[in-house]
């Protein structure tokens, strides 16, 4: 085996560029495969990943602003500011606490308000900033991991204390690079001293954002907020933005989801204020378009491969018309037709692996150039590396077969007869 080897390399190496021609279809092939999948990998694992930080045994609900008719609220004329009237909708106490009583399945609960207000340190402002009212288990099950300090405690809400945790780009911006721990923080009015600083994640807006208990926010800031647009004043009234359910077994989100629309709906008629979201689903339904994704790429990438295949299966044919004389000799010599088709098949395995291997570092370093060039995620895995690897040396055995077969059923006499 090896001495044919050797001897399908040198036979190769005769023909240089015809055969660099015909490697080219393969390494594009295999290279085409491996970073189309490893781009499409990584642009679906951002958003299952986002899915998956929400908590497969949880089941949300966000308030929702109702669409309101143009023209209902207010009338307004040229160059008139517009006052509207107070719109309330959205998630209320009672409906977490309903919930609580209510569902036999839940593990815990999780109640959040969210709220803007400008947060302000010496010189340091941010406008608008992302306030969240929240209790102990928030940091639990939105798995925020801290950097430095606390989370929010019991006794913080029990006493609503004027507390709060930064997230790591909010401590950026208001304290630069000063030590925030035990420091004043003024949130609208009301000073608030920083207890903890989390990590960085991936999500920008709760790097931006800062959490105080949900007692204080209720109290501190009520549940009115003024809304100011382009030549209005708008009033909201919410008092919970999210509420969050965990389960003990992702058997009882379903059960768990049904029975929460049903109590909701008795409390909202109209249907139109609020949005119940389950995790699970969403992530089972993106895992699902990652796979049929992950196949409509790689189809498209094969398609690659088998012109590589073709190519070939030209070059081994055109091989095998060129060294007919050398088939006859050999013929006559003594071997036979099985040492023909496995010296022709060894040929074809050497250009199809030798292709596979350059398209192999052809796939990796296309990605790792897309991810350093751009902000698209690139996510390189062993499978379809190995899977792109022993595709191209299945085709070069599948295209390589009908021209070794040619050359071994020759007839040696008529072969030896050919110039």
């Amino acid at each position: 085996m090896w001495i044919s080897i050797k001897l399908a390399a040198k036979n190769l190496l005769l023909h240089k560029l015809r055969s660099i021609l015909t490697l080219l279809g393969v390494i594009l092939g295999v290279g085409s495969v491996i970073a189309m999948l490893a781009i499409g990998e990584g642009s679906k694992a951002r958003a299952v990943e986002e899915i998956r930080r929400l908590g497969a045994t949880n089941v949300i609900i966000r308030s929702v602003k109702p669409g309101q008719k143009t023209g209902q609220d207010a009338e307004t004329t040229p160059g008139q500011q517009k006052v509207s009237r107070v719109v309330e909708y959205g998630l209320k106490y009672a409906d977490f606490d309903g919930l609580q009583a209510t569902l036999p399945t839940l593990s815990k609960a999780l109640a959040v308000s969210l709220f803007r207000k400008d947060a302000t340190r010496g010189r340091c402002r941010m406008t608008n900033a992302r306030i969240h009212g929240v209790t102990p288990d928030y940091q639990h099950l939105r798995k925020t991991q801290l950097y430095r300090g606390r989370f929010i405690s019991a006794p913080d809400i029990d006493h609503s204390a004027n507390v709060a945790v930064l997230g790591a780009t909010a401590a950026q911006k208001l304290f630069k690079f000063q030590d925030p721990l035990g420091k004043s923080v003024l949130i609208g009015p009301t000073a608030f001293q920083v207890v903890g600083v989390l990590k960085q994640q991936t999500d920008a807006q709760a790097c931006s954002a800062l959490y105080i208990p949900l007692s204080s926010a209720r109290w501190r800031f009520g549940e009115l907020q003024v809304v100011r647009t382009a030549g209005s004043l708008d009033f909201e009234r919410t008092q919970l933005n999210e509420i969050i359910l965990t389960v003990a077994d992702t058997e009882l989100v379903a059960p768990t989801a049904e029975m929460a629309r049903k109590l909701l709906a008795k409390r909202h008629p109209r249907h139109d204020d609020y949005e119940l979201q389950v995790p699970l689903e969403l992530l089972r339904r993106a895992e699902q378009e990652k796979r049929i994704w992950n196949m409509v790429l790689g189809s498209i990438a094969g398609i690659s491969l088998l012109v590589g295949g073709i190519g070939i299966m030209n070059i081994m044919l055109a091989s095998v018309t060129e060294r007919t004389r050398e088939i006859g000799i050999r013929r006559a010599l003594g071997a036979k037709r099985r040492d023909i088709t496995i010296q022709f098949l060894v040929e074809t395995v050497v250009l199809s692996a030798t292709g596979g291997v350059l398209g192999i570092v052809l796939g990796i370093a296309i990605p790792l150039g897309v991810r350093n060039c751009s902000e698209i995620e690139a996510v390189i895995t062993p499978g379809p590396v190995v899977l792109a690897f022993l595709i191209s040396c299945s085709i070069g055995v599948a295209f390589g077969l009908y021209p070794a077969r040619r050359a071994a059923l020759m007839n040696p006499i008529d072969a030896m007869r050919q110039r």
